[in-house]
């Protein structure tokens, strides 16, 4: 399990985070969600180790992670999908699956056949470049990519956004799967509130860098929630 507690996060003078606390368990999808600019993806740059935070700790299975890097975050079992999907456009899929090598031993250098069963289109692009294939496919690539670190918890930030329809559908249906597999945590920052709301676990709603609202499916009604996010 995945425990962010009274997290604080700045940037130079200006606080975007206030003591954020929420858990992400295996086998369980925890959204956060809320409007543009309250500090959701600052939390998951904090957590994956992306920007420092001021305050707060982070802990995986009861181990304290302290204030890790990128790498250091990556090689504990957290994965990142930015939003943006941040892939390498002159370089085919193939390599772009590879860099997630980076943060494993050696003898775990390989892509595993089970990422081709999520996302059989990347299957017959390997060679094709990455900038060349569409917005859907690079989310596919994002994703998958991160898969290869072989992750305990899966941090996407705006999955859907920019995504053809189909695909969203594909998005969610991979996201289910990972999550019914029982052995990864995956905390989804979305604003499409129905994908949202069909898929995650629990929900935590953000406003101006403070939790607002938080607790499990069935516990939270669908208006209050969507009171809390919406503009």
């Amino acid at each position: 399990m995945l425990s962010v507690e009274n997290l604080t996060l700045h940037y130079g003078q200006s606080q975007i985070l206030h003591g954020i606390s929420l858990g992400a368990e295996a086998g369980k999808v925890t959204a956060v969600t809320g409007t543009n600019g309250v500090g959701k993806t600052s939390l998951l740059k904090a957590i994956a180790g992306r920007h420092p935070y001021s305050g707060g700790s982070i802990t995986l299975d009861g181990r304290p992670l302290g204030h890790l890097n990128a790498f250091q975050a990556a090689r504990a079992g957290i994965a990142y999908v930015p939003q943006g999907r941040e892939i390498f456009p002159l370089m085919t899929v193939q390599e772009n699956l590879e860099t997630g090598f980076a943060c494993l031993d050696r003898a775990e250098h390989g892509v595993p056949e089970h990422i081709f069963e999520l996302f059989p289109i990347l299957k017959d692009f390997l060679n094709r470049r990455g900038g060349d294939l569409s917005g859907g496919q690079q989310q596919q690539l994002a994703i998958a990519r991160a898969l290869i670190t072989r992750p305990r918890v899966l941090l996407l930030d705006e999955p859907t956004e920019g995504i053809q329809p189909n695909i969203i559908q594909q998005i969610g249906r991979v996201i289910a799967q990972l999550r019914d597999g029982g052995e990864m945590a995956v905390v989804l920052v979305e604003q499409y509130f129905d994908f949202m709301w069909d898929l995650a676990d629990s929900f935590v709603a953000v406003t101006r860098g403070e939790v607002a609202l938080s607790g499990r499916a069935g516990e939270i009604g669908r208006d209050e929630l969507l009171a809390k996010v919406s503009i």
